[in-house]
């Protein structure tokens, strides 16, 4: 009879298992396919692999680059291409630095800043901002010939029909060109930097259809977008072989040599015009295919065609799709519910497809330059925490890799500092060579990062090999933490300051101490870096445990938060309430700690609400902002504040995050939706109850399954 008991409890079990309202998660993906009936430049589609990124126009491919080049242009970037213009004038990077002794202690810090003077020190600062950059690879697109023999233009182009299905990862692109229909299909490879097309027209028998690579200079710009052809004697390109289904060319610039294979069903690839080659179709066919891989080193891979990608990019997407989390709003009477649902599942896309390599992206990913294309160390919380919460661990640890590679760089900056450990370079490239910055050079909210970071991916199952991979990276931060730490004799504290420039930005190095969001995370961080020590059995680090008890308190004023000790009228004097809003991400981002009183933070994000100057912010100050309120009980506010109406919380046609004309992606907001919404749904330790960052005024119907809690 026991035993009858017990299998029909289990039967039970398992019958409720079997009941319980699972997500159609491909329901829930497809419902948010994007669909483009007319050339829009802010509305191209990419695909890629998380390394390799390839963005079209609506003929699929990037046909018209110059027509896009000032919307979501159209980018083909790797992580491994990068390029440096000569050191003619052989400046060193030494010649960057400036000594600083910002609390009179002696110190003889030397900081890699923007010198205006002299002239020697002001090429040497421009120098190596610029260099290195990352490349745009090349336009790979279709060149069309109207029936007067002229090369046809994105206008002459109609009845456009453009639609990505996300759960495949496929564009199919169909138009017509003097009434002649063109059908294409496009997708990438996800082992390698490569994309595979299929086209169908009669245009390809009439000789009217051809497929282009063209090849630009990089422009040496904060931006590139792939679309300037000027310098054409300063690279060079090739073709090494060519035959009746295959061609390869080589692209030599100032310091890099990479290489384009193409495959394709029948026909022949020639040089055209400097840096212009183009694949003439066999006229016998209507259909074509194709592949163009990119590649550091000469391909040694074998021919594959459209088929072989479609299988990869289905596969794959499949297997994101219906690895680690997801939810689906659909039942919601609120109206939002459906674009929160809709900026989820493009952010999802977008973040894989440009953000799941091995180092922190770029801010606009693998799309165009922004900051020559350098990754932005302070925003990593930003691209990689998501994937944690999203049950994605491993793309998270993927990143993370940045921090192994660039250890020696990081400890050596410390080291010209005069401090222990190692102190991460906000700006650099994927090597961690840092670029001089007047800003980047004092900001030191990036610090704390790898310890939030590596902490999830402990907290994902508790595995002490986790703690044992990073444990080195871990201390070293730490270190580093409690050095910085200034002590004030005076008040018998340590101060965060003078000589730093906080999250928010607006501020002075040389007056700035005790911003409030830096000491909240200074001091979760160096306590979770002290559960380290004791999870691996080592003691406390005495040092670190002088610096956390006497760690200066957060700074309040009149029942509020300042934004930093040193700004006593923080919401009083118009420039201080620009830029991110960062005293919220005290507590949001960082999580309750016994240095903070929820009151006064109740009362700082009503004043931050009221008095801000939301027009000038950012797009992941709106995520940070609902973030704070979900965790002062407030969800109607976390959603007022993820659904502002500025233009910098822009979601586009494609789920990218506007921010203006120079910045029209910036996927640091698609990244903060994403850990927003997870933490509004699974919460956060402390947290109560199901979905506690949501109304419980039934006006949301919510499914969700395999989210991570939030620290």
């Amino acid at each position: 009879m026991k035993k009858l008991v017990i299998y029909l409890s289990l039967f039970c079990i398992g019958f409720s298992s079997l009941n319980a309202q699972k997500i159609d998660r491909k329901k829930v993906v497809q419902r948010h396919n994007i669909v483009n009936t007319k050339a829009d430049t802010l509305s191209t589609l990419t695909v890629g692999n998380g390394k390799f990124a390839y963005t079209v126009d609506i003929t699929g491919m990037q046909s018209f680059p110059e027509y896009y080049k000032n919307g979501v242009s159209l980018g083909t970037q790797s992580e491994w291409g990068w390029n440096s213009f000569p050191n003619t004038k052989d400046y060193k990077f030494e010649e960057t630095l400036k000594a600083y002794d910002f609390n009179n202690e002696g110190r003889k810090a030397m900081y890699s800043v923007q010198l205006k003077e002299p002239e020697r020190n002001k090429g040497a600062v421009e120098y190596f901002r610029v260099n290195k950059h990352r490349l745009q690879l090349g336009n790979i697109g279709i060149e069309l010939l109207k029936k007067d023999g002229q090369k046809a233009k994105i206008s002459d182009l109609t009845n456009i029909n453009q639609k990505i299905d996300l759960w495949t990862g496929i564009i199919t692109s169909e138009f017509s060109l003097d009434g002649t229909p063109v059908k294409v299909w496009t997708a990438s490879f996800q082992n390698s930097d490569k994309i595979g097309v299929k086209i169908e027209s009669d245009l390809i028998s009439q000789n009217r259809l051809k497929v282009f690579a063209r090849y630009p200079s990089p422009t040496g710009q904060f931006l590139d977008d792939a679309a300037f052809y000027g310098n054409e004697n300063d690279h060079t390109t090739k073709i090494i072989s060519s035959n009746q289904t295959q061609g390869l060319i080589e692209h030599q610039l100032q310091s890099a040599d990479y290489y384009t294979q193409f495959y394709f069903t029948d026909g022949k690839l020639r040089e055209t015009g400097k840096h212009y080659f183009v694949y003439e179709p066999s006229s016998k066919s209507k259909k074509i295919e194709l592949s163009v891989e990119f590649s550091s080193k000469s391909p040694k891979s074998g021919k594959t065609l459209f088929a072989d990608a479609e299988k990869e990019s289905t596969s794959g997407w499949e297997s994101f799709w219906k690895s680690g989390a997801a939810v689906d709003f659909e039942g919601s009477t609120d109206p939002r519910a459906n674009e929160l649902e809709r900026r989820v599942v493009l952010s999802e896309y977008l973040t894989k497809v440009q953000c799941g390599g091995s180092n922190p992206p770029q801010e606009t990913g693998l799309t165009f330059n922004s900051w020559y294309g350098k990754p932005h160390t302070e925003m990593h919380w930003w691209h990689g925490v998501h994937y944690a919460l999203w049950g994605r661990p491993e793309i998270l640890e993927k990143q993370l890799d940045y921090y192994f590679r660039t250890f020696d760089k990081a400890k050596k900056l410390a080291e010209r500092q005069g401090y222990k450990g190692v102190r991460w370079i906000k700006m650099s490239d994927n090597e961690g060579n840092e670029s001089p910055s007047s800003v980047a050079a004092f900001l030191i909210w990036e610090q704390p990062h790898i310890i939030y970071m590596t902490e999830l991916l402990y907290r994902d199952n508790q595995d002490k090999k986790v703690l044992e991979k990073y444990k080195d990276l871990i201390f070293a931060t730490a270190d580093f933490m409690a050095d910085y730490a200034y002590y004030d004799k005076e008040k018998n504290r340590y101060n965060l300051g003078k000589g730093v420039i906080p999250a928010q930005e607006v501020f002075p190095a040389k007056d700035t101490y005790n911003p409030t969001y830096e000491v909240a995370y200074w001091d979760w961080a160096l306590k979770v870096a002290q559960q380290w020590k004791e999870r691996l059995g080592q003691p406390r680090d005495k040092k670190w445990d002088e610096v956390i008890t006497k760690l200066a308190p957060l700074p309040v004023q009149d029942g509020v938060y300042l934004s930093t000790e040193s700004a006593k009228d923080s919401f009083i004097f118009p420039k201080w309430m620009t830029d991110h809003p960062a005293v919220l991400g005290a507590l949001g981002m960082v999580p309750e700690s016994p240095k903070l009183d929820k009151k006064i933070m109740k009362n700082t994000l009503d004043i931050v609400w009221e008095r801000w100057n939301w027009e000038h912010t950012w797009g992941w100050d709106f995520p940070m902002t609902a973030m704070n309120a979900a965790r002062l009980g407030l969800p109607n506010k976390a959603l007022d504040a993820l659904f502002m109406n500025i233009q910098t919380n822009t979601y586009l046609k494609n789920g990218h995050n506007f921010q203006d004309k120079r910045l029209r992606i910036y996927l640091p907001g698609n990244g903060g939706v994403l850990t927003t919404v997870a933490m509004m749904l699974e919460g956060w330790d402390s947290s109560k109850g199901e979905f506690p960052g949501f109304p419980k005024d039934g006006s949301w119907k919510i499914k969700a399954e395999g989210f991570k809690k939030m620290p």
